[in-house]
């Protein structure tokens, strides 16, 4: 089993930043891919980035250029920098972990075994 803490989350005004962090514990040796997802409320739970076990890196066109994802192997640690926030961005932040790699389903929620509890990222306009 894997389990994964998520934190950094909370409110900041349009234009700033935040840096959400996901601690891994427990068989971690078993994570591949590993992700960020975000839900507002009453939508569907969306793809944000991920990141291989090579370092490779997918994003959604809505935080490309914006969002970083990153990870600490030694730290079993995954994070997500998040610049020029907007409004939009307002939601439950999860990190994911996956037993396969990400090949071409980065984003996909049903590729992910393992999810945290979350972290709410508000954006205020």
């Amino acid at each position: 089993q894997v389990q994964l803490v998520e934190s950094g989350g909370g409110s900041v005004q349009a234009g700033g930043s935040l840096r959400l962090s996901c601690a891994a514990s427990g068989y971690t040796y078993s994570m591949y891919c590993m992700g960020w997802f975000r839900q507002a409320p009453g939508t569907e739970r969306e793809g944000v980035a991920a990141i291989d076990t090579d370092g490779s890196t997918s994003y959604a066109d809505s935080v490309k250029g914006r969002f970083s994802i990153s990870k600490d192997n030694g730290k079993h640690t995954l994070y997500l920098q998040m610049n020029s926030l907007k409004p939009e961005d307002t939601a439950m932040y999860f990190c994911a972990a996956s037993t396969v790699d990400c090949a071409d389903y980065a984003l996909y929620t049903r590729l992910f075994n393992y999810w945290g509890q979350g972290t709410q990222v508000t954006v205020s306009s």
